[in-house]
């Protein structure tokens, strides 16, 4: 396994993501998977909301925009997954190169912009998916919509994924698409709460909905956010997406390139935007994101007020042994 990690970072990233899926799905079509990547953790059994998970190690939206490895991902011995971010329309998303490895701070800088084949084909793959486990569906905003129009990008996509997804989750956190972190705001995130709630309300969805936030609002928005997400038919808050902040960074290369920060460096920061979240509410439901590395990391998050994690950089950094580092301890 080692020498595959070794073999992809010779490879540009978007390419060494690419290679590296598809080499678990063919893994998993042979169905021998599992003799690469055994599994040495029991089965906690956990209840979230109304859905059942094995574990509360899951990923994070980013890895599988389209919903291409949901069966392969999901023989890893995840308890979730989360695909997406998907949008209305298919779109190639920013100019390359645009994912750039920090492997000296075990970092990944990305401005990907939502590049994704549009939510009919995402649907067509949740239709013929056979993997059984809970499955969370995180939709975006197209880059050219503006207005009323953004809005409708999130009703349109919450419509037709509702059916096929176990949750959903509303992604306003992105720095890569121009202005989408505007819905932080009180006012456009009210506007936004409440087309989302009529929407639930005239789809019958019962189904969990998360709003996905930033790690760089000031705590008088983050406290704004909790009373929006606590009034509204939202079930909690996934905290939190990438960094603009490159503050914590060394390596002075990497500071001067455009884009958002996963990773080590993102840990502290987006751990305490779930500090803060459970200290001004104690039942606001959270799944934690952002620099886990660790079983260490990973209880962090737990211990901030997470009932999930989700892993994406670090299970790049490191592979399917993620998994068993955090679940077998």
């Amino acid at each position: 396994m080692n020498f595959f990690l070794k073999l992809f970072k010779l490879l540009s990233p978007e390419l060494a993501h690419s290679f590296s899926l598809n080499s678990l799905k063919l893994l998993h079509k042979l169905n021998i998977l599992r003799l690469f990547f055994k599994k040495n953790y029991k089965d906690e059994n956990v209840i979230f909301l109304g859905m059942h998970f094995k574990n509360r190690l899951g990923t994070a939206a980013g890895l599988d925009k389209n919903g291409d490895y949901i069966d392969a991902l999901g023989d890893l011995g995840f308890g979730f997954l989360e695909v997406g971010t998907v949008t209305p329309l298919a779109q190639s998303g920013n100019p390359k190169p645009r994912v750039f490895r920090n492997y000296r701070e075990n970092s990944i800088i990305n401005r990907l912009g939502f590049n994704n084949k549009g939510v009919d084909y995402l649907v067509s793959n949740l239709k013929k998916k056979t993997y059984k486990g809970v499955l969370g569906v995180n939709i975006g905003a197209n880059k050219d919509s503006i207005g009323n129009q953004r809005i409708n990008d999130y009703l349109v996509c919450l419509e037709k994924v509702n059916k096929y997804a176990d949750y959903i989750t509303i992604n306003i956190s992105s720095p890569n698409t121009p202005n989408l972190r505007d819905l932080h705001d009180s006012e456009n995130l009210s506007i936004l709460i409440n087309a989302i709630d009529k929407s639930i309300k005239d789809l019958d969805i019962s189904k969990p909905v998360f709003l996905k936030i930033s790690p760089d609002e000031s705590d008088e928005t983050i406290s704004n956010i909790i009373t929006h997400v606590e009034n509204s038919s939202f079930s909690g808050i996934i905290a939190t997406n990438t960094t603009i902040d490159k503050s914590m960074l060394v390596n002075e290369e990497i500071k001067l390139i455009d884009g958002g920060i996963s990773g080590e460096p993102l840990m502290n920061k987006s751990t305490e935007k779930l500090s803060y979240i459970r200290s001004k509410s104690k039942d606001i439901k959270l799944i934690g994101v952002g620099g886990v590395l660790s079983k260490e990391d990973y209880d962090k998050k737990i211990n901030a007020g997470a009932s999930l994690v989700q892993v994406y950089t670090g299970f790049i950094i490191q592979g399917p042994k993620l998994i068993n580092n955090i679940l077998n301890n």
